[in-house]
């Protein structure tokens, strides 16, 4: 799935703490491409996982972002992609 580095940056941070909690959940994404307009992943410890970026320079993290992705995360729902809020304070992971 082609996720945009900045998006990807923050979904690592919130996938990566499920994993390393040995949660499994469900991660979902919208897609414009080949005619899905969803798609959607069992996320588990066992399963292996890359994440690959295009840039060369890791994005800025933005908590306010990860704060918003977790309770996805852990909804019955399992993780979505919600809208950037506004930066409150930047930090590096």
């Amino acid at each position: 799935v082609d996720i945009d580095d900045r998006t990807l940056a923050h979904l690592r941070v919130v996938i990566m703490n499920k994993l390393r909690r040995s949660e499994s959940f469900m991660f979902t994404v919208e897609l414009d491409s080949e005619g899905i307009s969803r798609r959607s992943f069992w996320m588990h410890p066992s399963v292996p996982l890359q994440f690959a970026f295009h840039g060369s320079r890791e994005p800025r993290l933005n908590r306010m972002w990860i704060e918003a992705l977790m309770p996805s995360a852990s909804s019955p729902n399992g993780l979505f992609v919600v809208s950037e809020p506004p930066e409150d304070v930047p930090f590096d992971a």
